[in-house]
């Protein structure tokens, strides 16, 4: 499994939940999904100077499979109706091989 964990300032939270719901289905048609999604209220510690407001981690099959769900000409039109309208800054703050998923 191929996971990034990310850093988000959302700037709009509705519409952020509008491009939530509609890159799902095609993030659940790469096998793709959420592992853990916070809403973050304080940041103590950070790597670079734009805020942080929400932090997810994002898992693929592989690699492969999660530049190709990126690329993908449907969650691009998706990316541009909404994501880029709802969020100020993306941080990536790892991308990374997970072995297993802890229950």
């Amino acid at each position: 499994m191929f996971e990034f964990l990310v850093g988000l300032n959302v700037s709009d939270k509705n519409v952020y939940t509008q491009y939530r719901e509609a890159m799902m289905p095609i993030l659940q048609s790469y096998n793709g999904r959420f592992g853990y999604d916070f809403v973050v209220s304080e940041v103590l510690r950070s790597e670079v100077d734009v805020p942080i407001n929400r932090v997810f981690t994002i898992q693929f099959p592989s690699c492969e499979v999660a530049d190709a769900f990126f690329a993908d000409s449907e969650y691009v039109k998706v990316k541009a109706r909404y994501f880029d309208d709802s969020v100020a800054h993306t941080t990536i703050i790892s991308r990374y091989e997970k072995s297993e998923t802890v229950n």
